[in-house]
């Protein structure tokens, strides 16, 4: 009779266990792939196309809003952020090449437009966050 009980209760444990446990998912999901953002001014002829994934999430959600910021405090960081970006770039075996891969030509004799250093200031903004790096002065408050 004891050897029954046992049975019996390694089994109810068993079939706890078995019902317990995790069974694989299958990820059906369609969840559409992230599109690339794109900045262009047809009347200078450039275009910069930004397709880190995750920076069009940033954009609609965590970055400030369009016009919170002036057009002269966006060219202002800007100029600062190409600044240490094309450093960066230019000096692949001192700074990792696959963040910094190519050099961005930006003027400050050039009036971009608000939406084209609003993004690009966000992409910066976005890429300190993401890669834990600081591009401006200071402390680097994404550590």
């Amino acid at each position: 009779m004891k050897t029954l009980q046992h049975i019996l209760f390694l089994s109810i444990i068993g079939i706890m266990i078995w019902a317990c446990s995790s069974s694989p998912i299958k990820n059906t999901s369609n969840t559409p792939k992230e599109e690339p953002v794109v900045i262009a001014n047809d009347s200078l002829e450039y275009e910069i196309i930004i397709i880190d994934p995750g920076f069009t999430t940033y954009l609609n959600s965590i970055a400030k809003p369009e016009g919170f910021y002036s057009q002269q405090y966006l060219e202002n960081k800007n100029r600062l952020y190409v600044n240490t970006w094309n450093y960066r770039a230019r000096n692949p075996l001192q700074f990792n090449s696959n963040i910094y891969e190519n050099v961005i030509d930006y003027s400050p004799h050039v009036d971009y437009g608000y939406e084209v250093n609003y993004k690009l200031f966000n992409y910066f903004e976005f890429a300190q966050r993401k890669y834990r790096m600081n591009l401006g002065v200071g402390i680097n408050r994404w550590n």
